[in-house]
């Protein structure tokens, strides 16, 4: 069984996996625009580095995401069954965005089925990540050691919608970067959360 501590660590380490990830993969493409294009361009079939992309830049930092909800399920299993739903939806929040990652999209044909399928991974992941952002607080908040992380991370839900106003025109790439910023500051402070919890054992 993987610890709670490594768990915590992972989820906080991703950020900046998926950004330097990011900017290796988007400097060796010289027509990259960071305000123009989506970050799906990196990872598409007519990408020149499709899968370096798509397994470090989607699928990893998806299953580091879903193996948190499953810290996070493990940490708060006394809450109840209910309180099991937030965690299963950061898990399918992960998997989607593993989804994603393991059918690229087809910029040319938006009705192909691998674009259609990453679609579906990338809304997937979207609302899956509201439904736990948006619950957890809650939950957090009938934990002593987690009252803090209720206001900040429903915080960055609300950037991460708010953001989405932003993509549309000749910036929206900056939105899509924004939106993305507020998803996975989130997942960090969940991370540090989660690390901070199992530093101080006997707190609950």
């Amino acid at each position: 069984m993987i610890s709670q501590r490594t768990i915590g660590f992972a989820a906080v380490f991703t950020p900046l996996w998926f950004l330097a990830i990011y900017l290796v993969m988007s400097d060796m493409r010289p027509e990259y625009s960071h305000s123009r294009d989506a970050i799906s361009e990196l990872g598409s079939l007519d990408a020149p580095n499709i899968w370096a992309w798509n397994i470090f830049g989607y699928i990893l930092p998806g299953l580091v995401i879903a193996l948190l909800g499953t810290g996070l399920k493990r940490e708060f299993s006394p809450l109840g069954r209910v309180a099991t739903i937030p965690f299963v939806a950061l898990m399918a929040s992960g998997l989607f965005m593993t989804l994603s990652g393991v059918f690229p999209a087809n910029m040319a044909d938006f009705e192909s089925v691998t674009t259609v399928v990453h679609i579906i991974g990338s809304t997937g992941c979207f609302i899956a990540f509201l439904v736990a952002g948006f619950w957890l607080p809650f939950c957090f908040r009938r934990r002593i050691s987690w009252h803090w992380l209720a206001w900040p991370s429903l915080a960055l839900v609300v950037g991460s919608i708010v953001t989405g106003f932003l993509r549309s025109g000749d910036m929206g790439g900056v939105g899509q970067r924004l939106t993305f910023s507020c998803f996975f500051l989130w997942v960090a402070l969940l991370g540090f959360a989660l690390l901070r919890t199992n530093e101080r054992p006997g707190v609950v």
